[in-house]
């Protein structure tokens, strides 16, 4: 079994709002054969709370829009650092840079197919590393 293309509409155009908003790293795996409640998760990352929050704002604000999708299920809105949203076909993760690398739910699923997206998305990998890298620096020069 393999991935649906209403899933994969939706998993393209949740990347293509993450990556408008800046994510880093967006990933997508087609778990249909693993998983009987999903077809597809989609992960990105963010280096503060508030551009988590964002980046849901935006993915869900266009799957409505353009695709007349509303996700079933939202949670951990309040605290930012991990949000899920559930569309049934398709669950997207968006985390904050600490806890992608903590929870490194690639790790889970990286024998499962990634999915194809869009160039923007696929041009945010390696982001987060690069991100914490220049904040290292800036954070190093400060102790002096």
């Amino acid at each position: 079994m393999t991935a649906t293309d209403r899933s994969i509409e939706l998993i393209n155009a949740a990347a293509q709002a993450a990556a408008d908003k800046l994510a880093h790293d967006i990933i997508a795996y087609d778990v249909s054969d693993v998983l009987s409640i999903t077809d597809a998760f989609l992960l990105a990352s963010a280096p503060s709370d508030r551009q988590v929050k964002s980046i849901v704002d935006e993915i869900e604000e266009r799957l409505n829009k353009d695709l007349g999708a509303k996700p079933v299920r939202r949670e951990g809105d309040r605290e930012a650092r991990w949000v899920l949203l559930d569309y049934v076909d398709i669950v997207v993760h968006v985390q904050h840079s600490e806890e992608r690398v903590f929870y490194a739910l690639e790790r889970l699923w990286k024998d499962c197919p990634e999915i194809d997206l869009p160039e923007e998305a696929t041009a945010t990998r390696g982001k987060a590393a690069a991100h914490a890298d220049a904040t290292a620096g800036d954070q190093d020069g400060e102790l002096l």
